[in-house]
């Protein structure tokens, strides 16, 4: 474990709930943040965090959010809060680093801009998937010429959806959520990632039931209302020039997730998952039989490794890769595919954001970490 060290950036954790084991399990490990404080409306989740990160300071969400022992908060609280809890960190002085979508709306998201500016503090958000092997691979492969120019891209997200398996899905329904919202910045942020910012989207959306069954944990049979649409079908037209069609879906029994697939003039590339951190990369040429396996290159860590690029650039004084234009951008993006299923028309994406360079194909945010488990 890498724990110790008075000059790592000092993360504090806000939202203790199922996402952030995934987080603290590699936080813990990365020698350039130090985990120092859980907090949560539920003091038990904030303790069971706290043991995980092998830290004593626990409690409500005012142990972190505002705290001068903390640099950092690390806000895993529902989609609903992000941007207050976000804000009243920045506020305080922390740099913040969220959980996905990054706001609620183009309005909560303005006011986080304007108050990490006036700040003077970082903002970064997830997903940091794009960060990982699978992702950054296809990004060199495509830069360096792989599949000739970008045609249009195939992405498909389908699934009978989490309250399967989540003990407290209501927010994944609410207002919000559905599938688009919650899996859909995976596959756009890595789309803008590869390719570039998006000119404009088209979509049909709709509802299969207007209740849910929580089918696992102590609430196992409790139904719930669903609000948010959890079919949405869209066109998405990159500035590039290529077109992308999309699925997010939590109404089919058949699990198509996961399916990213670049069409250029030279040859088709199949990423793995773009919920991933790493895994197989594929290429088809045209007239070829057979997919050719492609080398995947860079770090495979998980969770957490947006926080790791964030602390490491905070430290270097340079731009971090999981920032609020990209976050931004690929909100805009998901919220205006809302509306072209609403109004039934063409929807401009009018935000901006540059493609993050890609990292070196040796970085890692284990480097220098102590070997000892």
């Amino acid at each position: 474990m890498t724990q110790a060290g008075a000059d790592r950036l000092r993360v504090g954790v806000v939202g203790c709930g199922t996402i952030s084991r995934a987080y603290l399990e590699n936080l813990i490990r990365i020698p350039s943040v130090r985990v120092v404080a859980c907090g949560d409306l539920l003091p038990e989740r904030a303790a069971e965090a706290a043991a995980l990160a092998g830290v004593d300071v626990w409690g409500g969400p005012e142990t972190v959010v505002g705290s001068p022992d903390v640099d950092l908060v690390l806000n895993l609280t529902i989609p609903a809060v992000h941007a207050e809890v976000a804000e009243a960190a920045l506020a305080a002085g922390q740099h913040v680093y969220g959980e996905k979508p990054i706001a609620n709306s183009r309005a909560e998201l303005a006011g986080l801009v304007a108050a990490a500016e006036r700040a003077d503090r970082r903002l970064g958000s997830a997903p940091d998937t794009f960060l990982g092997a699978g992702v950054q691979s296809a990004i060199r492969f495509i830069q360096a010429g792989g599949i000739g120019r970008p045609l249009s891209a195939v992405v498909s997200c389908q699934g009978p959806g989490p309250e399967s398996w989540h003990p407290a899905p209501e927010f994944l329904f609410a207002a919000g959520g559905g599938p688009l919202l919650d899996m859909g910045p995976y596959y756009v942020t890595a789309l803008v990632a590869m390719l570039g910012p998006v000119e404009r989207v088209s979509a049909v959306a709709r509802q299969a039931w207007s209740e849910r069954v929580i089918g696992s944990g102590p609430r196992a049979g409790t139904r719930f209302p669903v609000v948010a649409p959890t079919h949405t079908s869209a066109q998405i037209e990159l500035a590039c020039g290529a077109v992308v069609t999309a699925v997010f879906s939590f109404d089919t029994a058949l699990r198509r997730q996961g399916v990213l697939e670049v069409n250029g003039t030279e040859g088709t590339l199949r990423l793995p998952d773009p919920n991933r951190f790493d895994g197989v990369l594929r290429l088809r040429r045209p007239g070829a039989q057979e997919w050719e396996d492609l080398p995947t290159v860079g770090a495979t860590l998980g969770r957490g490794l947006g926080v790791a690029e964030m602390a490491e650039a905070i430290r270097a004084g340079r731009p971090h890769r999981a920032d609020a234009r990209l976050a931004g951008h690929v909100l805009d993006t998901l919220l205006s595919i809302g509306e072209s299923a609403e109004q039934a028309r063409f929807v401009p994406v009018t935000s901006r954001c540059a493609s993050p360079a890609p990292l070196g194909d040796d970085w890692s945010p284990l480097a220098g970490a102590d070997p000892t488990p």
